[in-house]
C-alpha cells in the first residue's frame, strides 16, 4: 500500500462508502420525488459516522470537566 496517500487503513474508506451511501440515498430521494410529481419528498438521514452525534450513542455528561474535578477524578481512580 502507498503510506503517503494514508489507504493503509480502513478509516478513510469507510468514510468513503459513508459518503457514497448518503449520496446514494439523496438520488434515490431524488428520483422518488421526480416519480411521484414531488408530492413525496423523503428525508435523507445521512449514514452514522465515528466520532458524530449519532441518535443510537448514549453520552455520559455535557461537556468537559474543569480541570480541579479532572484532577480529582484521576485521583480516585489511582488510589482505589
Amino acid at each position: 500500500m502507498d503510506k503517503q496517500t494514508g489507504w493503509e487503513n480502513t478509516i478513510k474508506t469507510n468514510a468513503i462508502l459513508a459518503d457514497i451511501y448518503d449520496l446514494l440515498q439523496a438520488i434515490n430521494a431524488n428520483l422518488i420525488a421526480f416519480a411521484t410529481g414531488g408530492k413525496k419528498k423523503a428525508k435523507v438521514k445521512p449514514y452514522p459516522r465515528p466520532g458524530k452525534d449519532n441518535d443510537n450513542v448514549h453520552k455520559i455528561g455535557k461537556g468537559a470537566l474543569p480541570p480541579d474535578k479532572l484532577h480529582k477524578w484521576i485521583q480516585e481512580r489511582q488510589h482505589g
